[in-house]
């Protein structure tokens, strides 16, 4: 440590997260009392497109989010095992039983891992009396709504990142259509 208040080591935190944080930082050199250091620093700003370097996410994802359908008519003609099987199907297990009233419901985190499987699918076609008829449950992609999720590397928070990379979006968007309305011109 040194004795100059503005001489600190490195964090990789924001400040909430580094007035709770146990580690003292990064130090980047050591030095003994009476010895200095001189140091000549140039501090550049890129993007990930240049070096790998400046790309603060280390993953971005996004995914459908769920319209789960309990059809309740067609699911009272099930037995109880039936329903079991329709429920133990589904491998992020979206569904449960409910014990008291044997109804099939949504699990309270459905909506969260819900994955669209052909599993519940092909159960389903195997219980039914006839092919036309409706399913038990339907499990299928909204087509107005996703799941976004952006994990960083901790250089930027995720609600940094979204808004930095709409920004560029949104440049690359208007320059696109400034181009497009240049060629409506000619």
């Amino acid at each position: 440590m040194s004795n100059n208040e503005l001489v600190t080591p490195a964090h990789f935190l924001n400040e909430n997260e580094q007035d709770e944080a146990q580690d003292e930082g990064i130090s980047i050199v050591k030095i003994g009392p009476g010895q200095c250091l001189k140091l000549k620093a140039i501090a550049r700003m890129g993007i990930s497109k240049e070096h790998s370097k400046w790309c603060p996410v280390a993953v971005a994802t996004y995914r459908f989010w769920p319209i789960i359908t309990i059809n309740e008519d067609q699911c009272a003609t099930l037995t109880l095992d039936q329903k079991n099987e329709i429920v133990e199907c589904c491998p992020d297990r979206i569904l449960e039983l409910d014990e008291v009233t044997g109804k099939i419901v949504a699990a309270e985190n459905a909506y969260e891992i819900a994955t669209f499987t052909e599993d519940l699918a092909m159960t389903q076609t195997a219980l039914k009396k006839r092919a036309e008829d409706d399913d038990f449950v339907s499990c299928v992609q909204s087509t107005d709504k996703f799941v976004f999720s952006v994990e960083t590397t901790g250089a930027m928070d995720a609600e940094e990142i979204l808004k930095a990379s709409l920004r560029v979006l949104k440049d690359k968007l208007n320059y696109m259509a400034s181009e497009v309305d240049t060629l409506k011109d000619m």
